[in-house]
């Protein structure tokens, strides 16, 4: 018979062992807010209570672990991210079809628009885990400040909770779809120490820095891929009806020979899809380095 919610998590957690990082500190969250939940309300209705009592009727209307972790597995199987699985058919696909095809990918476009919008969460995160490490050291020595730094380590949290929702929806890569799980019956000086001491909430810091530099290099790069594939898409068809140099030095003007617009649309051809392919293989690792940082142990 399990006595405590801690060993009903360890029997969960060994069931779900193969599992999805995310998909187990999901469950694991869930678990545990619906037992510890229950029996704050057995208690609050009974302060006289047997806890080991009324957490096996809990189980009994929750599921044992095994059935709990079960259950979990079939619908993680019938859940899954947007862009995890390739497409029908193109797993069997010809080299030269996967490579043309990346096009129809949906999965690359959503990569690549992670990497365009990465500039601005960059800023955004980066912005806030400076500005709020400064106010928490500079506060220091001030009793005020462990509130402040508090909230800010809630706040760590919750943006980690946003940008791996961000991630799944572009990269297609399982992040936690649920907040990690704190007591909200203990003192709030127990919480603030689980959030101090919690590896997740600086693993989360570590990422939010990680993003401006992240964001700038991706960003960089993909507009100027994207930007010289349109330029040479466009600059033979732009010349056939005005004068449209492709290059300026000084007062010289260099245009392209009509002869060679063929081979300027087919190099940039090969750009677009350089591109395309590029964003898809750094969001693989952009979604890695996500998981190993926001998703807790």
């Amino acid at each position: 018979m399990i006595a405590t919610v801690e060993e009903y998590l360890e029997k969960l957690k060994a069931n779900l062992e193969g599992c999805d990082a995310a998909i187990l500190q999901d469950a694991l969250s869930d678990a545990e807010e619906y037992l510890r939940n229950g029996l704050e309300t057995a208690r609050a209705a009974d302060p006289v209570f047997n806890e080991a009592e009324a957490l096996g009727k809990l189980i009994e209307e929750f599921g044992t672990p095994e059935e709990f972790a079960a259950d979990y597995r079939k619908v993680e199987a019938r859940v899954r991210p947007t862009f995890a699985a390739p497409l029908p058919g193109k797993e069997n696909a010809s080299i030269f079809y996967r490579t043309i095809g990346i096009f129809t990918d949906p999965s690359a476009w959503s990569a690549l628009l992670f990497m365009l919008l990465s500039l601005v969460t960059g800023v955004i995160y980066f912005t806030w885990a400076v500005t709020g490490l400064s106010l928490s050291v500079g506060l220091l020595v001030l009793i005020i400040s462990l509130p402040l730094i508090g909230l800010f380590l809630l706040s760590v949290r919750g943006i980690a909770l946003v940008e791996g929702r961000i991630v799944e929806a572009l990269l297609g890569v399982r992040m936690p779809r649920r907040p990690i799980f704190v007591d909200r019956n203990i003192s709030w000086w127990a919480r603030f120490k689980i959030l101090l001491g919690s590896k997740h909430t600086w693993l989360a810091l570590v990422y939010m820095i990680l993003m401006l530099p992240l964001g700038v290099i991706y960003f960089s790069v993909f507009i100027t891929l994207i930007a010289l594939s349109l330029a040479f898409f466009i600059a033979p068809i732009a010349q056939l009806f005005a004068a449209f140099p492709i290059v300026y030095f000084g007062s010289d003007q260099f245009y392209l020979d009509p002869g060679l617009g063929f081979l300027s649309g087919l190099i940039g051809l090969a750009f677009a899809i350089g591109t395309m392919h590029l964003a898809k293989l750094i969001g693989g690792w952009h979604g890695s380095l996500a998981k190993a940082l926001l998703v807790s142990d």
